[in-house]
């Protein structure tokens, strides 16, 4: 990684202003990893949530997955060291409003057989009770 080469090269030199900066550019870019993963996976969780809402019923593999959604992201969010989380609520809830889209359109394919597009579908579904729903799972599994 460049980045640490340059660090080290910042150090030795005794150019702190430097290092300091390129400690800012690392911590970044490891929030960034962070956010990339909890889209990834509130994509997954939302596509199940759709489906959930949407067929009116919820499989033993779907509900593995939400499941398993909601670990990933919780636990990709903790600050493992210094406590807290990455995302709070309100980054949380942008992350869910990015991913919906992204999440209708594996939906589409997926549930009822495939057989309604992305409009089709959007029209049989309750888009503030899947988002809020998908908060609220993520809400309980941190405080509890």
């Amino acid at each position: 990684m460049e980045e640490l080469i340059l660090l080290r090269e910042s150090i030795e030199k005794q150019d702190y202003v430097k290092a300091l900066q390129i400690v800012d550019e690392l911590e970044e870019m490891s929030v960034e990893d962070k956010l990339n993963k909890i889209y990834s996976y509130m994509v997954v969780l939302l596509l199940h949530l759709i489906k959930e809402n949407a067929e009116k019923r919820l499989t033993k593999s779907w509900k593995l997955s939400i499941n398993n959604s909601v670990k990933q992201i919780n636990r990709t969010n903790k600050r493992r060291k210094s406590g807290g989380y990455y995302a709070q609520k309100e980054d949380l809830v942008e992350i869910i409003d990015d991913a919906f889209d992204l999440a209708l359109e594996g939906a589409a394919i997926e549930a009822f057989g495939g057989a309604y597009n992305e409009q089709e579908l959007l029209n049989k579904i309750n888009v503030e009770e899947i988002k809020l729903k998908a908060m609220s799972l993520l809400e309980s599994t941190t405080n509890s």
